[in-house]
């Protein structure tokens, strides 16, 4: 099966496909195909994600894996959530949403949160869903040099955080990486 990943994000594309042709669930990712933003207006992950799938699939009229994550902290209600991408405000930067958390953490001890996702394929005729979820909590500062988004404060249960572990660890084990396997495993059952 080819696929397009409905993401503009190059470090999301290859973090998607390296499971994916990996595990043998697609032979190709296309690329260089061009479709309109999709604004994510859902208010779950799985709805955002079958929301892009759907809208790429219907102007490319390829197959479309798409993904919402999003980062869940307890101690601010389970916020960012789906709107971690967007939760310093509009056109803010990764180092602005990091900042953001860091200043609404300060004097907070509790800092537990999780990474979900959502994966969906649909390909007309057909739709399915994944979901993926990595434990941890949010540091006090930054550290490492990997990754993207909240990497560097997401600090896994060994007290590494995501930014100080290389792509292939982080591919096997990250809540991305849960969801693209169970996707995989969902398709190699329909085939």
């Amino acid at each position: 099966m080819r696929v397009v990943v409905a993401s503009k994000n190059v470090d999301k594309i290859a973090e998607v496909e390296a499971v994916l042709t990996v595990s043998g669930a697609v032979s190709e990712i296309v690329r260089d195909l061009d479709w309109d933003d999709v604004e994510e207006t859902e208010d779950t992950f799985v709805g955002n994600a079958l929301l892009k799938a759907r809208s790429v699939f219907a102007e490319t009229g390829v197959p479309a894996v798409a993904d919402d994550s999003g980062l869940e902290v307890d101690a601010l209600g389970g916020a960012p959530g789906v709107w971690s991408a967007r939760y310093a405000g509009p056109g803010c930067t990764p180092d602005d949403n990091i900042d953001k958390m860091l200043r609404e953490l300060q004097g907070v001890e509790d800092r537990a949160a999780r990474f979900r996702t959502s994966m969906a394929l649909v390909d007309g005729s057909t739709e399915i869903t994944a979901d993926g979820a990595l434990e941890g909590s949010i540091g006090f500062e930054r550290r490492g040099s990997s990754g993207f988004g909240y990497d560097p404060i997401f600090v896994l249960p060994d007290g590494r955080t995501l930014a100080e572990i290389g792509t292939k660890e982080k591919n096997q084990i990250s809540h991305r990486a849960k969801a693209i396997h169970a996707l995989a495993e969902r398709l190699a059952s329909l085939a």
